[in-house]
């Protein structure tokens, strides 16, 4: 009788956008628990300082096992030079993994189509579930512009054939005191709510979904979490907020949409971004972003942060 095949060294999970917030704080998490890493970066320059002695992915045809998976001395983390918009780089990177993390490209006028590139490059490099972050309230109708987006890279992540988890994401609470300028917040948010989320709770949301899907638990499968803080906020309480946290007077201004589209038009931005802009405002108006759910709390095992507490030093 044969003997059975030593089993293999686990696949890599890979993960986006690791020199990022959420793709890095997610990385760095998986990391500590001793998770096999692929990172995919578009500047090798910027690794992560925890993982310097990466060594590059090595070309498909030097990979061993099934699929081009990992040769059985690839230390605990690989790194893999890719951009979205390049298919090509993309499936090398993603030959051998079965479970991805997707932090969404940098916002651009070509995002959608970096998003369906990577996907369609996933889906032939062998990727058997991608965990994506998306947007609360994602829709194609949705207000807030790169909502839209988020939906139509649902949709085609959907279509691909591959397993999926969406992690619709309020907006970030470590991004409020950044809406300040000289003070203020201005914006036509009127009275508008959001449960907006801190960004490490997003990431540990993210983590713990991931850890479960490697262990072999699929409920995950098909799944849609709405990652929101504990706590829905109108701007002006949120610039109360920040004002008590940081002790810089902060205060919200309301502006009319004219007014919000002149003031930004001093930047020079192309009209896709400053209707993003703009559209921050306009969807916490609507009430879209009016929403607190348990998702954080049950995927985390801990109560998700509050604005005062993030910004009163607390992860």
């Amino acid at each position: 009788m044969s003997t059975p095949a030593a089993p293999g060294p686990p696949t890599p999970i890979a993960v986006t956008g690791a020199t990022g917030r959420i793709g890095g704080a997610v990385a760095a998490l998986l990391h500590e628990r001793g998770a096999p890493l692929r990172l995919l970066l578009r500047d090798p320059s910027r690794t992560p300082r925890w993982a310097r002695d990466a060594r590059p992915v090595a070309p498909a045809d030097d990979q061993d096992g099934a699929g081009g998976g990992r040769a059985r001395d690839t230390p605990s983390v690989e790194v893999a030079v890719a951009q979205y918009g390049d298919g090509e780089a993309v499936r090398a990177a993603l030959t051998g993994v079965d479970v991805l993390l997707m932090v969404s490209a940098s916002e651009s006028a070509d995002r959608l189509l970096q998003h369906r590139t990577f996907i369609d490059a996933a889906a032939a490099a062998g990727v058997r579930h991608v965990v994506y972050t998306s947007f609360l309230g994602a829709a194609a109708d949705a207000v807030f512009t790169l909502a839209r987006t988020h939906w139509a890279t649902e949709e085609h992540l959907r279509a691909s054939g591959m397993g999926f988890t969406l992690l619709r994401d309020s907006f970030y609470a470590d991004f409020l005191p950044e809406l300040a300028v000289d003070g203020v917040i201005a914006g036509p948010a009127g009275q508008g709510r959001v449960g907006a989320v801190a960004r490490a709770d997003v990431a540990r949301a993210a983590t713990a979904v991931i850890g479960d899907l490697v262990a072999g638990d699929r409920r995950h499968d098909g799944a849609v979490y709405e990652l929101t803080g504990p706590e829905a906020l109108t701007l002006a309480e949120a610039a109360a907020v920040i004002t008590r946290a940081t002790g810089r007077p902060t205060v919200y201004r309301e502006q009319t949409l004219e007014e919000a589209y002149a003031s930004r038009s001093v930047y020079g931005a192309p009209d896709w971004e400053v209707d993003a802009w703009v559209s921050t405002y306009t969807a916490i108006a609507s009430g879209a972003l009016d929403r607190v759910t348990d998702d954080v709390e049950r995927l985390t095992g801990r109560r998700p942060l509050s604005l005062a507490q993030l910004l009163a030093g607390h992860h």
